[in-house]
């Protein structure tokens, strides 16, 4: 049984509605490549404003197809630009199809894809093919001056949108402004399928014929296989979880964003944290609510929220062009702001249905622990 007191980093939601519609498709014996995705795929497609949405077994999947379908891919020279505040998914994709990742820093504010730093790594590239700009932690990333970099180079956009269902900036959805989108819908995710499942959105009738074609062994409706595909369907009950997930998620984002407004209100007096920006003509939808404290201060003030119950995380504990995997790509990359970033991050307890009890509780524990009031043996105000 979980402690009454404590606030958990985030909430799966699960009604009874969901449960019946994953009864049904049980009870139906067709769990694959069914009316269930079907459905979900042109329910997803509507609410983005995109012509075709694809469902595959996960966001990496959907990355990777995303991609290929679009023709990255298949030369070792072939360079494929990414931001170094990311998961490593973001990456991996293009290493898979044999492109070589190249690094971009970020804004110190948005924590997206810096796009003056795209522009010039880009410019001084050999082979430039794709940029892979992210909506980290639910932010839009500069689409607009992305896209203007990659119209100049020629360069296919997919844009990583695994954390920001349905978050808004200068008039674009995500997942929309680029040649192709790709979404995810892990437990812990704005909405979920009950497991792991990801989407990818296009308007481009190449890319989605193409990726459907990927996700099922390269096969065409005709049963021949036309191309080397490998098999990344998501299947119909998880399109029926997907579904009925679909119908609250816009609503569930707006609790993400106010909660992010309580906690930025409330946390806006403690100078030793800085709090998420939220641009104007952006809609954040708050996948994690994001500060950072001082460096050498972060382990303790973790450990010290643990010990009231509260639990936190960091997204992510490595920045991207520093994991081993990587290390023959990155030999020689600097990326001033991520690393910086990267030794200051915390993620608070964020999910939409998070009370602004719970959200008081945590701001006073942080406020408590900078002010060396957190029951703990020391000299007092840290300030």
């Amino acid at each position: 049984m979980s402690d009454p007191d404590s606030v958990p980093f985030t909430d799966i939601y699960v009604d009874d509605a969901i449960v019946d519609r994953v009864a049904d498709a049980l009870r139906s014996t067709r769990y694959v490549k069914g009316p269930e995705l079907e459905a979900f795929e042109r329910e997803f497609a509507e609410e983005c404003g995109v012509e075709h949405a694809v469902g595959v077994s996960s966001g990496t999947a959907a990355l990777l197809l995303s991609l290929e379908a679009a023709g990255v891919g298949g030369s070792e020279d072939e360079q494929v630009f990414v931001p170094g505040n990311t998961f490593f998914a973001t990456a991996s994709p293009a290493l898979k199809l044999g492109a070589t990742p190249v690094f971009v820093d970020v804004d110190p504010e948005t924590y997206t894809m810096d796009p003056a730093d795209l522009e010039e790594k880009v410019a001084g590239a050999k082979n430039p093919s794709a940029v892979m700009p992210v909506h980290i932690y639910g932010h839009l990333a500069d689409v607009d001056a992305i896209t203007a970099v990659a119209d100049d180079y020629d360069l296919v956009v997919v844009e990583d949108a695994c954390q920001a269902h349905f978050a808004e900036r200068d008039g674009h959805v995500a997942g929309t402004a680029g040649d192709a989108g790709a979404f995810s819908f892990y437990p812990s995710k704005n909405m979920t399928v009950g497991g792991d499942g990801g989407m990818l959105v296009t308007d481009r009738d190449d890319v989605a014929e193409s990726a459907r074609r990927l996700r099922n062994h390269g096969r065409d409706g005709d049963g021949v296989h036309r191309a080397l595909g490998l098999n990344y369907r998501l299947s119909e009950v998880h399109a029926a979880v997907g579904r009925e997930q679909l119908r609250h998620v816009r609503r569930w984002n707006e609790g993400r964003n106010g909660a992010a407004q309580r906690y930025t209100e409330r946390l806006g007096s403690v100078p030793e944290v800085v709090t998420p920006t939220e641009r104007d003509g952006a809609f954040h939808v708050y996948h994690l609510y994001v500060v950072q404290v001082p460096a050498s201060e972060r382990d303790e003030f973790r450990a010290s929220l643990a010990r009231q119950g509260i639990e936190t995380g960091l997204h992510y504990e490595t920045p991207l062009h520093r994991h081993p995997s990587l290390a023959g790509h990155a030999e020689e990359t600097t990326l001033e702001v991520t690393d910086r970033l990267y030794e200051r991050i915390v993620s608070l307890p964020m999910h939409p249905r998070i009370t602004e009890v719970e959200i008081d509780r945590v701001c006073s524990a942080v406020e408590a622990y900078f002010d060396g009031d957190d029951g703990r043996e020391g000299d007092g105000d840290r300030r």
